[in-house]
């Protein structure tokens, strides 16, 4: 799981040194760590998920041209049926 390194200090720092009241931005700080680990427990993805991701986009591939093969065959006997029925 992914890390992101927040220091609390400094953004509590930058809050007052904007005017801010300590007891404000010491409540911003811990609200804005909050959001942050739930975002980082939740949405983002590992390498683990990105390789299972190719993997099954890969098998996916595989199908859709084993598909455009099987259409093209199916067309192919169609046009010869047509060509059959109204040549011959």
């Amino acid at each position: 799981m992914a890390t992101i390194t927040f220091d609390t200090h400094k953004y509590i720092k930058t809050l007052e040194g904007s005017g801010i009241s300590e007891v404000q931005a010491e409540a911003f700080s811990v609200a804005q760590k909050e959001a942050m680990s739930e975002v980082m427990g939740s949405t983002l993805a590992t390498k683990d998920d990105i390789h299972r991701l190719e993997l099954e986009m890969r098998k996916l591939e595989m199908q859709l041209v084993v598909m455009k093969w099987m259409l093209g065959t199916v067309l192919g006997g169609i046009v010869a049926l047509v060509m059959k029925a109204f040549f011959v």
